[in-house]
């Protein structure tokens, strides 16, 4: 049995950044990773940054189109598999990077395997038990399945599986209209796949104002994508090189036959083989780990940080959380916790991408907070002409005071832009700061000294 200072179970962004910060400090440190296709965790190898790649790509051969050149099939596949070879690239000196990062620091001991704890404070890994002063679980999320009769074919898949189709489907089939399967259907569809979304009910994107439903179903569709409401499938039917998808819409019995399908039904906390049974350690209804506010579990000194302990599955929300439980790892206290985050922005990286922060028209009604709507179109944006973007659309909601409360962008620059108003609303500035304010040239942000007016 060897003993450390802290074990980290999983290798996602919180546990390694606690993980190396806390090794600096001269204290001794395992982490423990189940694969290693997985060192650096899931956004590195399988979830942000692949798809971020090819979102990337997908976009630079949708451009190539805007400017007349002719795109056959064959010129479809060529940029798709240069593409995939590029993605590949990436995330292999990613993955080998984080990697040395840890295992080249001399208090850290990497061991590769799946850790399972058999008691409150023992985790066993391969034919080793560990045990630590402070135990960190980190092991991430993963997709939801469905209970779909024949789901087990080989041409359907996760999110995951789907970062790995080596040749571009003609015909392409999106389970669920979130976020997630929006952002593969609006990348698929510029590499040039037809694209059918099914979603269960008639829902689309319903905490979004209307508006921006509207706007970001028009643009999506624009590209061809076709959207099925209240549409489930009844039956996956391998057929070799593809797959008939047996559904029902509205009361009508269908059939369709597809190359792949991805199946986007959200994610569930990885906690299913963690042998959480031995221990104290609590887990809510969605099989999320149980912690206060400052990410401690049932059991003394152990901690859940990430997906895994349920609530905003995203990689800057698990770096957070990092910061939160390194004071305490240090015996330092520490005032930052989950109820004093602060305010967060979130984006989805469809093409246009669209981002939001704080208040939009509907949590503001629900709040009753008196508001005041500012848009901005990005039809009226030199630079959107320049680049020939000119979809989507700036909404800002002002308070009473004329303090700006939120954000809602969909435009090209709606990733980066998203962060300026975060901080804006942070610093509680008020619209004739912003409609003031000088602004580079030529930037979707200056269009605020127009629309502000």
């Amino acid at each position: 049995m060897k003993h450390y200072d802290l074990i980290v179970l999983g290798w996602g962004k919180a546990g390694k950044t606690l993980a190396g910060k806390y090794a600096s400090k001269g204290k001794k440190v395992a982490i423990i990773e189940k694969d290693a296709k997985m060192y650096g965790g899931t956004c590195i190898n399988v979830g942000c940054l692949p798809t971020k790649s090819l979102v990337h790509s997908a976009g630079l051969i949708h451009e190539i189109g805007e400017l007349g050149v002719t795109r056959d099939a064959d010129f479809n596949q060529q940029g798709y598999a240069l593409a995939m070879a590029r993605k590949k690239a990436v995330i292999a000196k990613l993955n080998q990077k984080n990697f040395g990062l840890l295992n080249d620091n001399p208090n850290v001991d990497v061991y590769t395997g799946e850790g399972k704890f058999i008691s409150d404070k023992e985790i066993q890994v391969n034919d080793e038990v560990l045990t630590a002063e402070y135990i960190v679980i980190n092991t991430g999320s993963q997709s939801r399945e469905l209970p779909i009769k024949g789901a087990d074919s080989s041409h359907v898949m996760d999110s995951q599986g789907m970062l790995d189709v080596e040749a571009l489907p003609r015909r392409l089939l999106v389970v669920g209209a979130g976020f997630i399967g929006l952002e593969f259907a609006s990348y698929f569809a510029n590499f040039g796949s037809q694209v059918d979304v099914f979603q269960f009910n008639d829902e689309f994107l319903p905490s979004e104002d209307a508006d921006v439903q509207e706007e970001i179903r028009k643009v999506l569709e624009a590209k061809g994508i076709t959207f099925h409401f209240n549409t489930t499938v009844q039956e996956f039917i391998d057929q070799g090189n593809n797959v008939l998808v047996k559904y029902l819409s509205n009361g009508t019995i269908g059939e369709r036959v597809y190359d792949k399908v991805l199946v986007s039904a959200g994610r569930v906390p990885n906690t299913h083989s963690l042998g959480l049974e031995n221990t104290k350690i609590r887990l809510g209804k969605q099989g999320e780990i149980l912690v206060d506010e400052y990410l401690r579990t049932d059991v003394p000194n152990v901690f859940a940080v990430g997906d895994v302990k349920g609530g905003a599955f995203f990689t800057y929300i698990s770096l957070d959380d990092s910061r939160i439980v390194l004071p305490q790892l240090l015996e330092e206290g520490g005032s930052r916790t989950m109820n004093n985050r602060g305010l967060f922005a979130t984006t989805t990286f469809i093409d246009p991408p669209y981002a939001r922060v704080g208040e939009n028209e509907k949590t503001a009604v629900a709040k009753g907070i008196g508001y005041t709507v500012k848009k901005g179109l990005s039809a009226a944006v030199p630079k959107a002409h320049l680049i020939a973007k000119t979809e989507g659309f700036t909404k800002l909601l002002f308070d009473e005071n004329q303090i700006l409360i939120g954000a809602q962008v969909f435009n090209y620059e709606a990733h980066e832009n998203i962060n300026f108003f975060t901080l804006a609303i942070k610093q509680k500035l008020t619209l004739p700061e912003l409609r003031d304010f000088i602004y580079t040239h030529p930037i979707y942000l200056e269009s605020m000294n127009d629309f502000l007016g």
